[in-house]
């Protein structure tokens, strides 16, 4: 059995998937941006290579280029690079492995958290945008 349903309306599944998986980036990218001083800090904080260029980086994949797959632009390879970002910060920011305690078991969610997100990443990349994006045109 076909699920039409979803067949029918899968552009408007993509379209709501792309929204759901940029929420977060587009509002911790837009956070890191406005409070860029405290982006560096943080970045300082976990041991991130060049904490100025990291920053900047962040603000870049997170909401330059969450904008980007929100609206479907350049969909299937910004999707890829937003993943292999997202692992990236997975094992920088989250390093579990290293901790102990209640700190080691938020850091072990996050560190799935991001995981899980590369998989609609890749999932993205591959369908594409979908009907309602730039791409599209």
């Amino acid at each position: 059995m076909r699920y039409t349903l979803f067949e029918n309306q899968k552009d408007t599944v993509i379209l709501v998937a792309r929204i759901l998986l940029m929420v977060l980036f587009v509002m911790f990218g837009w956070s890191k941006l406005t409070g860029f001083s405290g982006t560096v800090a943080y970045m300082t904080s976990t041991g991130a290579p060049a904490p100025e260029l990291s920053a900047a980086i962040a603000v870049v994949m997170e909401f330059v280029v969450g904008i980007a797959l929100l609206v479907g632009f350049y969909t299937r390879p910004l999707a890829l690079l937003l993943a292999l970002y997202t692992l990236g910060t997975a094992i920088i920011g989250h390093h579990y492995w290293n901790m102990t305690g209640a700190v080691q078991y938020d850091n072990m969610i996050h560190f799935y958290k991001n995981i899980s997100i590369m998989g609609g990443l890749l999932l993205l990349c591959v369908t594409g945008a979908g009907k309602y994006s730039i791409d599209r045109r």
